[in-house]
């Protein structure tokens, strides 16, 4: 039986205070990890590229978590400001993220070897 190929790494770096993955189906929790290591579809319309982190991941001191710009803050992202069409932006990234349907990240989480620790 053949072995299959080694999968790419792909490194990320996470916020200090992020919460750990969930569970694949799980609630999202705002650990970033998806955002971090590609921008999703509507991602990559506003951060106009396909890899690498989503320019419209924010991270929230006061909620301890990452947040879709597109959903917390659509006038942050895009610049633009009427107020029906930042609430109408930030309700169809919901939809176009599926927001509250669960984690679909299939992603394997490392931490980083016990010796190399950021001070």
């Amino acid at each position: 039986m053949p072995v299959p190929p080694p999968q790419p790494t792909t490194v990320v770096w996470l916020h200090p205070e992020a919460p750990a993955k969930p569970a694949e189906g799980a609630p999202c929790n705002g650990c970033g990890l998806c955002c971090l290591a590609e921008p999703c579809p509507l991602g990559v319309l506003v951060s106009r590229r396909r890899r690498g982190a989503c320019v419209a991941l924010r991270w929230s001191d006061v909620d301890q978590r990452y947040w879709c710009g597109m959903v917390a803050d659509p006038a942050g992202v895009t610049g633009l400001t009427h107020p029906w069409a930042v609430r109408a932006m930030s309700a169809l990234a919901r939809r176009w993220i599926a927001s509250g349907v669960g984690c679909d990240a299939r992603l394997d989480v490392q931490g980083p070897p016990s010796g190399n620790q950021l001070k």
